[in-house]
C-alpha cells in the first residue's frame, strides 16, 4: 500500500533529503525510507508539501498534466485592486508564455505561526494577503505572477494541494494519510 505523508515546511528547508552546503532539509523533519517530495516548494516559501514512497502516485500529485491544484497563502507589499486580481485571474506573461487561469482573491490575514525569520516590514508600505489557485507549477510562479502585477510578495504559504491541507500541522509536523 502506499504512503502518503503531508508535510508543513517550515521557511529555509529545502525540500530534498541531502544537501552538499550543509543547508537544513526534510531529513531534520522525516526519517522514514523511501519516501520521496511529490513536487517541489522554494527554500524560502512555507507550507504543505507531499511526500510518498509510490511513483505513480507522486506522478499523479505532482505532474501539471494531472491538473492537481495548489492553494497558496500568500502575503503581498502593497494593496491589489480589482483589475490586478482580474490580471492574475486571466494569466501573466511569464518567459513569453502566458500562465494559465489562475483563482485569486483578497483574504483576511490568516490566523498562522510566526516566520522566522520575520517578514520585513515597513511601516509606510501596507501588506495585504491573497489567496491563489494554480493549475501549474512554474518556476516560482506566485512569486513572479505578484510582482508582475506590481504586489511582490513578502511570504508564500501553500495552504492545499487538491483535497489535502496543512490543517492541523505545525511547522516541521507531518503525518500520514490515506491517498485519494
Amino acid at each position: 500500500m502506499s504512503r502518503l505523508i503531508l508535510f508543513n515546511k517550515p521557511h529555509g528547508v529545502l525540500t530534498q533529503f541531502t544537501d552538499d552546503a550543509g543547508r537544513e532539509t526534510l531529513a531534520s523533519y522525516i526519517r522514514i525510507p523511501g519516501v520521496y517530495a511529490a513536487g517541489r516548494l522554494d527554500r524560502d516559501s512555507e507550507g504543505l508539501l507531499l511526500l510518498t514512497d509510490d511513483g505513480r502516485l507522486q506522478q499523479r500529485l505532482s505532474d501539471p498534466r494531472y491538473k492537481q491544484p495548489k492553494t497558496y497563502w500568500v502575503q503581498v507589499e502593497g494593496e491589489p485592486d480589482e483589475p490586478s486580481l482580474e490580471r492574475l485571474r486571466r494569466g501573466i506573461m511569464l518567459d513569453g508564455q502566458c500562465t494559465q487561469p489562475a483563482q485569486a482573491r483578497r483574504m483576511a490575514e490568516p490566523a498562522l505561526w510566526p516566520r522566522n525569520p520575520p517578514v520585513r516590514f515597513r511601516q509606510s508600505i501596507p501588506t495585504s494577503w491573497l489567496e491563489i489557485t494554480l493549475t501549474e507549477g512554474r518556476n516560482r510562479q506566485v512569486r513572479r505572477m505578484t510582482a508582475a502585477v506590481g504586489f511582490p510578495t513578502l511570504r508564500l504559504v501553500r495552504y492545499a494541494i487538491g483535497p489535502y491541507t496543512l490543517e492541523g500541522l505545525a511547522p516541521g509536523e507531518w503525518r500520514e494519510v490515506k491517498a485519494n
